[in-house]
């Protein structure tokens, strides 16, 4: 199966958003957006919205907070390309101050609700916006996938590019023309979403923001599994307690590999720590590892390989921000031994329920050699997005930024850093369409120990192209300038209304932030973009 070829998509959609000539597109009013007639799909609802306090949805991931929103006109579609499918969109229109532009959002984890939360900065800004539950309801549970392949594509592909199509056919009807430019920004699956618009679906959109991209599906999941077999063993688990004591051996190693020591370790492919250095020499307690412990850590921190040929599955976690709360608490040790961790519950359900489809599956008995093949056939071409040819995208005159924290214990850091290589590989140099950063101390898709804030969510230090990486994103479209930096902010107890604790600039890669001896090293000013010592350009 050719992996650049969409499933069963839905034609129709396309000549519904193409049939109307420029010249004879009227406006229509919100509520009658619920008459247009949409192909394989239903307006099920279209209500005008007065401004006021909107309380988006509490899910997993997402703060909970209440927003003053502008006026809007909200629409509810629901997409049925397939006999199988049930694509539920949402899609926010400005009542007034429309800036002419789209921007669509993307989901997280296993999708199953509309990502509203993430609708609300683009409204604020003047976009007209979208979200999917990508095909399914239920949220983080997966049961939805046994004997449903048509909603697994939906999943994987085909919801996203389905709520662009129709989107577009709405905001047309209501604005009586399309949208000048079309975004689509998202993070950790929104971000393979992202990835995967650019490589499959390249008119969709012209700008593109993918965090933390969850691209190489199967073999993420492999990597959760196999960090799950290092601490099964109650000898060899990694209590939480002891996380600081490794993340300080850590950075007493590798702080200040970069030139200044301040807690953040730059670029963490320059740092060879063994957790060996914190074995015990007496008795057990949090300042030290075990032997079995000291095993456990060196598996989290190496690369996933094939026990047979040793090829690699998946990159290991990169070191220095081990005790963050959000990290290895979180994604890979859990509470306790055979408790709640995020890597471990996403592998499992994965492998239970789109693999193998049984939900009874251990994942003890996954084999590393013989089930990678399995799981590649089966669900790579519905879900991975590693295609590195995005010729196609480029020619369109597409724009795509990409950011990775270095702190995140949810999807390796690396995986970023590979796939932008292979893109080159393929491609060449990508400085003029395709741009990655890597972001110090910062979790998955945001928090951390590091400066963390730069238009991935709601607050950035000043709304502007030097701080945002949306708007960075729609200058480089709109005017050709793309970012050669980004300065990303850390806010006091990551509370924006504590105010700012430190900024500092986040460089495209291979580029890093190097102090320049002199200056506040709180203070972006104070550090330049330049390629690593000892490195080539």
């Amino acid at each position: 199966m050719n992996p650049r070829t969409p499933l069963s998509i839905s034609a129709a959609a396309l000549a519904t958003l193409t049939a109307l000539p420029a010249a004879t597109r009227a406006q229509t009013s919100c509520e009658n957006l619920k008459t247009v007639a949409l192909a394989e799909a239903t307006v099920t609802s279209a209500t005008s919205v007065p401004a006021g306090p909107y309380s988006p949805p509490v899910n997993p991931g997402v703060p909970p907070g209440t927003f003053n929103l502008p006026a809007y006109c909200k629409v509810e579609v629901t997409a049925k390309p397939t006999s199988d499918s049930g694509i539920q969109i949402e899609i926010w229109l400005p009542a007034s101050g429309w800036n002419g532009k789209f921007e669509q959002v993307g989901n997280g984890g296993f999708a199953g609700t509309i990502p509203l939360f993430a609708m609300v900065s683009p409204l604020l800004r003047g976009y007209a916006t979208a979200g999917t539950n990508d095909g399914h309801v239920g949220g983080q549970d997966v049961s939805w996938a046994i004997g449903h392949p048509e909603k697994m594509v939906d999943f994987g592909s085909r919801a996203v590019h389905e709520t662009s199509l129709l989107s577009k056919a709405i905001i047309r009807a209501f604005y009586g023309r399309d949208p000048s430019h079309s975004y689509f920004v998202g993070c950790s699956d929104g971000g393979r979403e992202a990835l995967m618009e650019a490589q499959r679906y390249p008119a969709d959109f012209i700008g593109i923001v993918a965090g933390a991209p969850a691209s190489d599906w199967t073999h993420l999941n492999f990597r959760g599994l196999w960090d799950e077999h290092a601490i099964d063993d109650p000898a060899s688990y990694i209590p939480a307690t002891k996380l600081p004591a490794l993340q300080n051996a850590v950075l007493d190693a590798c702080d200040a590999l970069d030139g200044l020591k301040d807690g953040l370790i730059e670029n963490p492919q320059m740092c060879h720590f063994d957790p060996v250095t914190i074995q015990c020499k007496g008795a057990d307690s949090d300042d030290c590892l075990t032997a079995p412990q000291v095993e456990a850590a060196r598996k989290i921190y190496a690369p996933v390989k094939n026990p047979r040929t040793g090829a690699q599955i998946a990159p290991g976690f990169s070191p220095g921000a081990e005790a963050d709360p959000a990290n290895w608490r979180a994604w890979i040790v859990g509470a306790g031994p055979g408790q709640f961790a995020a890597g471990s519950f996403f592998a499992n359900n994965f492998f239970a329920y789109m693999v193998f489809e049984d939900p009874k599956k251990d994942w003890r008995t996954v084999n590393f050699d013989s089930d990678v093949g399995l799981t590649d056939r089966k669900i790579g071409p519905l879900l991975n997005s590693i295609d590195p040819d995005l010729h196609e995208f480029k020619q369109r005159g597409g724009r795509l930024i990409q950011y990775h924290g270095w702190g995140d214990a949810g999807i390796p850091p690396l995986e970023s850093v590979q796939y932008f290589k292979s893109v080159q590989s393929k491609m060449g140099k990508t400085d003029d369409f395709y741009r990655l950063f890597m972001v110090p101390g910062m979790s998955h898709c945001g928090g951390g120990r590091g400066a963390n804030v730069f238009g991935n969510g709601l607050s950035v230090s000043l709304p502007d192209a030097a701080h945002d990486v949306v708007i960075a994103l729609d200058r480089w479209v709109e005017t050709g300038t793309p970012p050669d930096q980004i300065i990303a902010t850390r806010f006091v107890s990551n509370n924006p209304a504590k105010g700012v604790e430190m900024t500092r600039p986040l460089c495209p890669y291979p580029r890093q932030a190097h102090y320049q001896g002199t200056g506040d090293t709180n203070d972006a000013t104070s550090f330049l973009c330049q390629l690593p010592r000892g490195s080539a350009k």
